[in-house]
């Protein structure tokens, strides 16, 4: 009564929301959570036809609740009647539940649900149609229209998304309909679906409340493991020593028995000797070794011949020949020796490595190390294979990244091949990026030697490093008259060196081999930058046959903008970076791009923007602004504008912090190209109006 009384629909839903809310902060179970919500609001969810929409299309659309509370709202507005209630009873409102499911399953099923709503509603929704389908029967599901066509939709979208938990709930609403059509096999997609309960909550509630609970039963677990497994070692241990030593009792008494009483002339079985000297001690290895002398030469077993190719099997010294052993396919073992000694190979640098380098990244991409490597080894072999790639574009860049890039839009190559295409590509800028290099330092010398040395002119020269001792004429004793002199002095260790004998290093290049004479370099991606970028960022919005990045390869077209996201930040604070950066602005900017509908897509471009903003240098920023030059100031006020529209429109939470993130870079760099700009404006006469509208620094 007094519900029906507020005549405020906001009033009741917000009394409804926190009562909810409250009884699962009081942790009530399902039989008093339901008849609390029946004494409540049965009357007026059976008159009031808005009531009823409230807990059937908000409650389970649009709200998200905890997973208890979805459970109380379906016993209640959907099955109406308690948890507790007989067989018989349950029966009586199929028909709403039935209709409720379909309803959840077509709103499920739809990709624009999968892109926008944020990820809570999405596992919230996946709960409600998971717990509906619990309660059906395939009776239930023949009675239906297009749920199946809905369910088959809705999964395969989602077993397409990047995001693990995004698959993960397309496998459990496959398991439960699985369930309803065949209970007897039950289909898996997912490991984490292998037990008779499904989490509905994915794991989001355990984060939230800490991991102390799965820890301390992960440890009871182990110790339990522990404990189990060695009284089965000790067991068997012991069962093991005891028959042993049984065993070796019994033929230690046969072979004395048998060698007392052997005939010269019987023929004895060697098989039979060869086992009892193995499970014999060694002082009987002699008995056994004296009596088989006594055998006559026809009772040996002839040596087994067979050849296993296993002295054939040459090792790869040439990368000719491991290009060679990756196109066979038909030979699995040649396959996997070569992806074995591949990286090693490449990293040695041999001379023929420039002149067989496309041939060798070809290969390498093309090859499937699932058809050559033993079950279970897949994962090694892959990344052997992706290591080599790796060494290939580090130690060989541009013929290396000539081939790549031409494979990347190739029809011949499927998406899985173009992501780890784009993977090696990131991880080799990384690494070019943190490479060291050593160049020898400028050591003046003298034009024209001197003459005014003190000591005489047959002695060796003085020259040498500093705490050199002096020469010392060596007297042989080979003859009384020598017509040759030697001489020799004692020379300082080096930093870090162990005196371990009388072995020097001497080389051409030992001058450069000392610390102090050598300076280290880093960062080489630079000179290589305009190679991995350019060409990967052309033609990324041309369909072609198999390649169609803004549509169906939403995940390749993400990897892409990554790589030349962390290709900018490699590249930060150098020249090629204020060169590269307009032109990557202008891809990020295009309308495709920028407001893709995947939010995989829609980080990546985020990503790509920041390491733009650190890139570049704000002098450089100042300098294009006096020099009237829009495309720096432009691009860089595009990425204000688009990122404040994110972070106030953008449904989904890892996009919204990226924003952020951008707005705070991009505030940073204007700050900075402010003060260059006024040091500037000291020397240089500039408009007043030159900085207003140009750069803006958010509030």
């Amino acid at each position: 009564m007094l519900l029906e009384a507020i005549r405020d629909p906001y009033a009741v839903e917000r009394l409804s929301e926190q009562l909810l809310r409250q009884l699962a902060a009081e942790h009530v179970t399902d039989i008093e959570a339901y008849w609390i919500l029946w004494i409540l609001f049965h009357r007026i969810y059976e008159r009031q036809t808005s009531f009823r929409s409230l807990f059937l299309e908000k409650f389970l659309l649009w709200k998200v609740f905890p997973v208890c509370c979805l459970r109380w709202i379906l016993q209640f507005a959907v099955l109406e009647f308690p948890p507790d209630a007989p067989l018989l009873e349950k029966g009586h409102n199929s028909r709403g539940l039935l209709d409720r499911a379909q309803h959840l399953a077509v709103v499920w099923s739809k990709r624009e649900f999968v892109q926008s709503a944020p990820v809570e509603q999405q596992v919230y929704v996946t709960a409600a149609l998971g717990f509906c389908l619990e309660k059906m029967s395939k009776e239930d599901l023949d009675a239906t229209k297009d749920m199946m066509r809905s369910i088959l939709q809705g999964v395969s979208c989602r077993l397409e998304n990047p995001a693990h938990l995004v698959r993960r709930m397309a496998s459990s609403i496959a398991l439960v309909f699985s369930k309803i059509i065949d209970p007897k096999n039950p289909l898996y997609l997912d490991d984490s679906c292998s037990e008779e309960a499904i989490d509905w909550e994915f794991g989001l509630a355990a984060l939230e409340k800490g991991t102390l609970n799965s820890s301390q039963c992960t440890d009871k677990d182990v110790d339990e493991l522990k404990t189990c497994s060695g009284l089965f070692v000790e067991k068997d241990f012991n069962n093991t020593d005891n028959s042993w030593v049984g065993n070796s009792g019994k033929v230690r008494t046969k072979k004395l028995s048998e060698f007392k009483l052997v005939d010269p002339d019987e023929i004895i079985d060697p098989a039979t000797l060869n086992n009892q000297l193995a499970s014999g001690e060694e002082d009987d290895a002699d008995d056994a070794s004296e009596n088989s002398e006594i055998s006559s030469d026809s009772s040996l077993q002839p040596y087994d011949l067979s050849d296993d190719d296993t002295d054939l099997k040459r090792k790869f010294s040439q990368l000719v020949d491991v290009v060679g052993a990756l196109r066979k396919s038909e030979d699995a073992d040649g396959v996997e020796r070569a992806v074995d000694v591949a990286e090693k190979l490449i990293r040695a640098s041999p001379v023929e490595l420039r002149y067989v380098a496309g041939d060798l990244v070809r290969a390498l991409v093309q090859v499937r190390c699932s058809d050559s490597t033993i079950e279970g080894e897949e994962e090694s072999a892959e990344e052997k294979r992706q290591k080599s790639l790796v060494a290939l574009i580090v130690t060989s860049p541009f013929e290396s990244l000539d081939t790549l890039n031409k494979l990347l839009y190739s029809p011949n190559v499927d998406t899985s091949q173009r992501i780890m295409i784009l993977d090696v590509m990131t991880d080799a800028a990384q690494e070019l990026a943190d490479t060291k290099i050593t160049k020898p330092k400028h050591q003046p010398r003298n034009l024209i030697s001197t003459v005014s040395e003190t000591q005489a002119w047959f002695m060796p020269s003085s020259l040498g490093p500093p705490g050199a001792g002096p020469w010392k004429e060596i007297h042989g004793t080979e003859a009384p008259l020598n017509w040759s002199y030697s001489y020799e002095r004692e020379l300082p260790l080096r930093a870090g060196q162990i005196k371990s004998g009388k072995t020097r290093r001497w080389s051409f290049r030992s001058e450069n081999i000392r610390g102090h004479q050598t300076e280290w370099l880093q960062n080489k991606f630079p000179l290589y930058a305009a190679a991995f970028m350019l060409p990967a960022m052309q033609g990324f919005d041309k369909k072609r046959h198999g390649v169609d990045l803004l549509g169906r390869d939403f995940i390749v077209l993400g990897k892409l903008i990554y790589m030349l996201g962390v290709c900018m930040k490699c590249a930060a604070m150098h020249p090629e970076a204020s060169a590269l950066a307009p032109p990557l602005m202008d891809l990020l900017s295009s309308r495709e791009i920028c407001h893709h509908a995947e939010a995989y897509v829609r980080r990546s471009v985020l990503f790509a923007a920041a390491c733009i903003l650190v890139a570049l240098q704000p002098s450089y920023v100042a300098s294009s602004l006096v020099e009237g030059s829009p495309e720096i100031s432009k691009g860089l006020e595009w990425v204000r504008t688009w990122a404040l529209q994110v972070a106030e429109s953008d449904t989904d939470r890892d996009c919204y912090t990226l924003a952020v993130t951008c707005l705070q870079l991009h505030a940073e760099m204007a700050f900075q190209a402010s003060r260059a700009l006024e040091s500037k404006a000291k020397n240089i006469d500039m408009p007043s109006n030159l900085l207003k509208g140009t750069i803006k620094i958010p509030h």
